[in-house]
């Protein structure tokens, strides 16, 4: 790969952020005070504890909302640029709607956040959906299953753009709406945990195959495309910010040199990244998807395909791991998914041999050249969007001691990788990437920041003038 021994702040373009990510659930804490109502991840814990592997509850987390001045100096500390949050719609908004009234607690917490983050001159980055549907409205209609979300989140969005717009110039509509329908309305690891299945689930309602995992997406397209319309139309101009959406993609290499293994190769990328680059590009889900999920599939209108091309000023992209893919020739009927649908496993390795080395993890293999890979892929096959890498990161087994967490070879290693492979996309393949943001960052808050820290300050060295 070549030394890398003096990459820097310098060797990235003029302009180049950096910077950490977060999530409302994840790092706030109170989540049933301050005028907060319930969200469909607060129901799930409290019905699935099982599902959660630590049997852990979000009340706390990292008590952001209570000590988040600690923690922006933190980040000033570190000399991050930008810090990404998420805006929790319960928090502003208790029961979903804004007819049914406004948390103004709420409102002046992320008020105070985004004036500390400035003052401090650090840039938010706000996400407006982060998997976390207010209670209310999945009682009221089903939440993402029902195009009466459609006003709702408008209605939102468009308070949000309303209260904090004239401070916050990027907001991103989702976060991973990937993850959020397959494990939500799928597989049923997230909340609010829904399974696509024609056999019995312990306490779960049978449906017949992968049906609402599609509907939940067509939803939240619809969704992002909602919001920027709004924003573009009546905020934009007068605010000056830009608006995008996250996406995650993983990247795929074939099994085998078996055309099949190829073809399942292009149908994974289909399946999980052209699912939203294609409508957001073209207009319409990747025929891939129309021949392999057929009637299921929703359709747009010749109106909603028009809203949804060009939706975007940049592209967030959230990658963790590679896979194989694999083609499947016979399916298993009796369990109707989203991976059956794609015809394709995606396993970690091959002849017992990993595709890289696995963290802490059990899904996440560490692939650094996979981000190049899939960054290239993106700039090719949609029209070279603006890009700002929103997560990434590896995780190890949590039984460090202080002295070994002080010393962290292997994490500051797989940095120094993934920020060449960034750059080698940006001098060699001419991908317009505008920053990066560290993923799953609350290693930093309320705790000890040395692993970040490792991260930011001694993999890139500080800038100088």
């Amino acid at each position: 790969m070549g030394s890398i021994a003096q990459l820097s702040r310098n060797s990235f373009p003029d302009g180049f952020v950096f910077g950490s990510s977060s999530s409302a659930y994840q790092f706030e804490g109170e989540t049933n005070r301050r005028g907060k109502g319930p969200n469909i991840w607060d129901t799930f814990i409290e019905e699935h504890p099982e599902r959660i592997s630590d049997h852990s509850n979000a009340k706390v987390a990292v008590d952001f909302y209570n000590r988040y001045k600690e923690d922006v100096q933190r980040m000033r500390g570190m000399g991050m640029d930008a810090f990404r949050f998420s805006i929790s719609w319960s928090r502003v908004l208790p029961h979903g709607r804004l007819s049914a009234g406004i948390n103004e607690e709420g409102i002046q917490f992320y008020n105070n956040l985004i004036d500390e983050l400035i003052k401090n001159g650090i840039q938010p980055y706000a996400t407006l959906f982060h998997w976390d549907t207010p209670q209310a409205i999945e009682d009221r209609y089903g939440g993402f299953l029902s195009p009466n979300i459609l006003n709702d989140f408008r209605d939102f969005v468009e308070l949000c753009f309303q209260r904090f717009g004239d401070r916050v110039k990027h907001w991103i509509t989702l976060n991973e709406p990937f993850m959020f329908s397959v494990n939500g309305y799928d597989t049923g690891t997230l909340a609010p945990g829904r399974i696509s299945t024609l056999e019995n689930y312990p306490g779960q309602p049978k449906i017949s195959g992968a049906t609402e995992v599609y509907i939940v997406t067509h939803h939240l397209l619809l969704a992002h495309a909602t919001a920027v319309k709004v924003y573009k139309e009546k905020y934009q101009t007068c605010q000056g910010g830009k608006i995008g959406i996250t996406l995650v993609s993983h990247w795929f290499e074939p099994y085998s040199t078996s055309e099949s293994d190829r073809m399942a190769t292009k149908r994974s990328l289909d399946f999980m990244l052209g699912w939203y680059m294609d409508p957001l590009t073209k207009g319409d889900y990747p025929q891939n998807m129309h021949d392999h999920v057929g009637g299921r599939l929703p359709r747009f209108s010749e109106e909603e395909s028009k809203m949804l091309r060009g939706s975007y000023d940049f592209i967030g992209v959230n990658y963790y791991t590679t896979y194989y893919a694999q083609n499947v020739e016979d399916v298993n009927y009796k369990n109707i998914g989203f991976m059956e649908d794609a015809r394709v496993n995606w396993p970690g390795e091959r002849n017992g041999i990993p595709i890289g080395p696995q963290a802490g993890s059990s899904w996440l293999y560490i692939y650094p050249e996979g981000i190049r890979h899939l960054l290239n892929y993106i700039k090719d096959a949609y029209e070279n969007p603006t890009i700002y890498i929103t997560e990434n990161g590896v995780d190890d087994v949590n039984s460090s001691s202080l002295e070994e967490a002080l010393n962290d070879p292997i994490r500051e290693q797989y940095y120094k990788d993934i920020f060449h492979n960034v750059l080698k996309s940006i001098n060699d393949h001419g991908v317009d990437v505008k920053g990066f943001l560290l993923g799953h960052s609350w290693m930093i808050l309320n705790g000890d920041p040395v692993i970040v820290q490792g991260l930011v300050s001694s993999t890139l060295t500080t800038k100088t003038t």
